[in-house]
């Protein structure tokens, strides 16, 4: 992993955006179309998600890609 600090920062982020719209990581994994197992990794810092996967992230929330990764 290359930037292993930014990854851990984005998890962060990420799951805050999730709670914040009280959402359990099952119902946002199935309204993106990931695997729950994908979503806990990259909320953990332990995974980065590509872009096709934080493109369907950022539509499952209704907020732009920029958005998502402004952290």
């Amino acid at each position: 992993m290359k930037n292993p600090t930014e990854i851990q920062a984005f998890g962060i982020h990420l799951r805050k955006i999730r709670e914040d719209r009280n959402l359990s990581q099952q119902q946002l994994a199935d309204m993106a179309n990931i695997a729950k197992t994908s979503l806990q990794r990259m909320e953990l810092g332990r995974q980065a998600g590509t872009i096709d996967v934080l493109i369907s992230i950022a539509k499952a929330l209704n907020i732009s890609v920029s958005e998502l990764v402004k952290f």
